[in-house]
This record gives C-alpha cells, sequence and structure tokens, in this order.
C-alpha cells in the first residue's frame, strides 16, 4: 500500500513546533500516523487534511461528533445565537431550554450545572459528594479516565501488569510528571467488574467513601461492557452505605441512548457527567443529579463556577444536537450499522486468521489483538498487541480511514451503510498485510 502524502502537514508541524508545546494543544494529538496531522474542514463523515487526503471518519474527533462533521442544523443554531452576543456572565433563554429538555430525557438529572469540559464536571461532583457524606474519599476503578487533573491521573497507566500488584491492593502509578504524590491518597482504586470486590472494599472502608465513579460502559481502555449485575451492584452498595454513585458519561452520554447509559442500563445514578457528544464538538459539559445531591450547589453550600460557562455558542450547540437527536431518533440505525462494522470485522480477521478481538455496543466498540475471547478489565487489555494494532491503525490511515490509535471506533449519524462496507472491505485488504 503506497503511503498518502503528508508533506504539508509535515510543513505545519515544524512551523507549530518553535510556537507550540510539541506543536499541539492536546497530547495525543501527536500521535496521528505519521505525525500530528492539520485538517482544513470536515463533512458528514468525512474530514479533509491540508494535503488534499479525504478521510473516512471514525475518530469524530474523539467522540463528540455524534451527528458527524458540520451538521447544518448545529451551525445555524451556533451562528444565529452568537450573532446575539458571545457570552454575558448572565442568564439566557436557551440555558433553560437545553436545562429543561436535559432534565425531560435523562433519569438522574433533577438539577444540573453547565460547564466547559469533563475534567471540571468530575471534580464538582466529588465536591458535592464530600460536602454531603462529610467523607473524603473516592473509589473507582482500574484504566478508566475521568480526565487529566491530579487525583484522577493514576490508575490509567502502568509499566506492565505485573506492576498492578494485587487485585485487592492495587498498585497505582501517576500518568504524568509533575503530580503531587499525596493526590493518591483521595481514591481507592479496584480492577473493574469484580462486585465482590467492591463488596468487601466497602465493608472495610465504607466509612471513608463518599463516591463511586465508574464509566458505565469501559470506552477508553477496551470499550468493556459491565458484567451482568454489575451497576445493579454498586447501586445497591451505594444505597446500603450513603455513598454518591456517580456515573462519567462523557462518551456514553447520548450516544447509548438520548437518556445516557443510565436510560440504557436502567440504572439511575447520584450524579453524572455528559460532555462530548452533547455539544458537537463545541465546549460544553454537565454535572447533572438528583436534588438530594446538587441541592448542596443550590445553596451555595458547594461552590461552583466559571466565567466561560453557558455561553451562547456551546448552549446553543447543545440544545440544536440533543433537538436533531429528538427528531431523527438514530440510535436503531447507529447500534445496527456498528454491529454490521464489528461482524465485518471479525470475519475479515478471521478469513486472514488473524486473534482480532472486536467488542463494545455498536456505537462505538474497540479493536485489539489477543487470544482472549473477551476482555473484561483493564489488566486483561495488557493481552493485547499493541505494535500489530499500530501496523494496522497507520495502514488504514494511509487508505484514508480515520481510527483512534488505542483501537477505539465511533459512528455517528452520518455514517451510511455504504461507509460501512467501505471500511470492511479495506480492513480485509490491510489485514491480509499483517
Amino acid at each position: 500500500m503506497k503511503s498518502l502524502d503528508y508533506s504539508k502537514s509535515a510543513e505545519l508541524l515544524g512551523r507549530a513546533k518553535k510556537v507550540l508545546a510539541g506543536g499541539v494543544s492536546s497530547e495525543f494529538r501527536k500521535y496521528n500516523h505519521p505525525h500530528a496531522i492539520f485538517y482544513t474542514h470536515g463533512q458528514g463523515s468525512h474530514i479533509f487534511d491540508v494535503d488534499g487526503n479525504d478521510y473516512l471518519d471514525f475518530t469524530l474527533s474523539q467522540g463528540p461528533l455524534i451527528l458527524g462533521h458540520s451538521h447544518p442544523h448545529v451551525l445555524k443554531s451556533v451562528n444565529d445565537y452568537s450573532e446575539l452576543g458571545q457570552l454575558y456572565a448572565g442568564q439566557h433563554i436557551k440555558e433553560i431550554e437545553l436545562a429543561e429538555k436535559i432534565n425531560k430525557l435523562i433519569p438522574s438529572a433533577e438539577l444540573m450545572r453547565f460547564c466547559l469540559d469533563g475534567s471540571e464536571a468530575v471534580q464538582t461532583a466529588f465536591r458535592v459528594a464530600r460536602a454531603k457524606t462529610g467523607k473524603q474519599k473516592f473509589l473507582r476503578f482500574e484504566g478508566h479516565y475521568h480526565g487529566w487533573l491530579d487525583n484522577v491521573a493514576w490508575g490509567i497507566s502502568t509499566p506492565s501488569v505485573d506492576a498492578l500488584g494485587s487485585r485487592e491492593h492495587p498498585n497505582v502509578y501517576p500518568w504524568s510528571a509533575g503530580i503531587p504524590d499525596h493526590s493518591k491518597d483521595e481514591f481507592i482504586i479496584l480492577p473493574w467488574n469484580d462486585l465482590a470486590l467492591v463488596e468487601k472494599t466497602l465493608a472495610e472502608h465504607h466509612q471513608e467513601i463518599a463516591a463511586i465513579i465508574t464509566e458505565p460502559i469501559m470506552c477508553n481502555n477496551g470499550c468493556i461492557m459491565p458484567e451482568e449485575g454489575f451497576h445493579q451492584g454498586l447501586r445497591s452498595l451505594c444505597d446500603q452505605y450513603g455513598i454518591a454513585l456517580i456515573f462519567d458519561e462523557v462518551i456514553t452520554g447520548f450516544r447509548m441512548s438520548i437518556g445516557g447509559s443510565q436510560k440504557y442500563f436502567g440504572i439511575t445514578p447520584d450524579m453524572s457527567i455528559f460532555a462530548k457528544a452533547m455539544g458537537s464538538g463545541y465546549p460544553i459539559s454537565a454535572i447533572v443529579g438528583k436534588r438530594a445531591w446538587m441541592g448542596l450547589i443550590e445553596e451555595a453550600k458547594v461552590i461552583h463556577a466559571g466565567t466561560m460557562n453557558s455561553s451562547n455558542p456551546t448552549i446553543a450547540a447543545a440544545l440544536a444536537t440533543i433537538e436533531v437527536l429528538e427528531q431523527e431518533n438514530p440510535y436503531e440505525r447507529m447500534f445496527r450499522l456498528g454491529n454490521k462494522l464489528i461482524q465485518g470485522l471479525r470475519e475479515a480477521a478471521n478469513s486472514n486468521n488473524l486473534n482480532l478481538l472486536v467488542q463494545g455496543p455498536g456505537p462505538m466498540f474497540n479493536i485489539g489483538f489477543t487470544d482472549l475471547e473477551k476482555v473484561r478489565d483493564y489488566r486483561d487489555t495488557f493481552t493485547y498487541d499493541k505494535a500489530k494494532l499500530g501496523k494496522f491503525i497507520a495502514a488504514m490511515h494511509d487508505e484514508r480511514i480515520r481510527i483512534i490509535g488505542r483501537g477505539l471506533w465511533y459512528i455517528s449519524t452520518a455514517h451510511t451503510e455504504a461507509d460501512i462496507d467501505h471500511a470492511i472491505a479495506v480492513s480485509q485488504r490491510v489485514l491480509s498485510t499483517l
């Protein structure tokens, strides 16, 4: 397979490195193939770079573009509302309309506050949980990503699977230099999908724990579904011990259903975090929750603030996105297309005698080369052959199909049957070369 021309991107990257640290504004953009790529525009299921390359896009900008690139209703709503003003540092009507819609759609959303991204919304939920319970720690799970701030930047990287230590008392490692060592004292961490271990840990430490936070589906590592009864068990344990159950729906929100994973699974958490698909690429997030918890913000016992919160463009983008999702109700189609692609990838791998594991619900899924029949937690992901995956992702990129480097695929409402058929055909060709 012949590599694409990336020369203009390479030239711009050299220029960018003189003024941007590493030439980028988010770390993972450095690791595209063959280097950071500069884009000119996106339309529907396609994105275009400065060298004129046209990619069928399954990254969807790391997930936010559930309606695809440049959806006309979103862009028109943003443009029209921005003409009235950008930011008031005060209230406006569409903020109420968005909150009312979310209140109607999401089971846990009795009250909410809007923020800019998932990282800060997560920290707001922790603050509420500590204030209400009087306890200081939170329980979280290995490999789950809850933002890049200090107290959650542990347990998402490790030198090796053996370095993680025992399941009952895992070792944790900082994700980055510069993270204060004491921040690891704010949480207890466990492997995911092990309800018995959660029960044992809470029996011993519930007096310290204010909240349990989890991705409802472990999207950031392996796209792992919860084991049967796991979420129900977490809900019961939180009720038993007076602990907040927090769903980090940054990825699953508005993607698994218009009511999020909590609607899909039939489990109502105490607080939830929404972002990404909520705003079609505009910087908005929300912490939503039951009044019994969010009331502490309402009463100003817990302070939540932010000058840039609920700006006109971000609110308009989120409201327009949800309006389209309500009108089109694309979920059956997204699941169907996603599962068609999953099955096509499996068949292509089998025909080439390759141990490609494809798992996930459909609107998003993960691929990895492993002999395991199923990946159940973060520790299982260390069986993946990362070098082989890297070759596959790079070859697909040279064939003009863009996939997130860790093997995560996203489906949008803009993807078509023809897009899926094309992706399967190209995958068959690429897999035959590995």
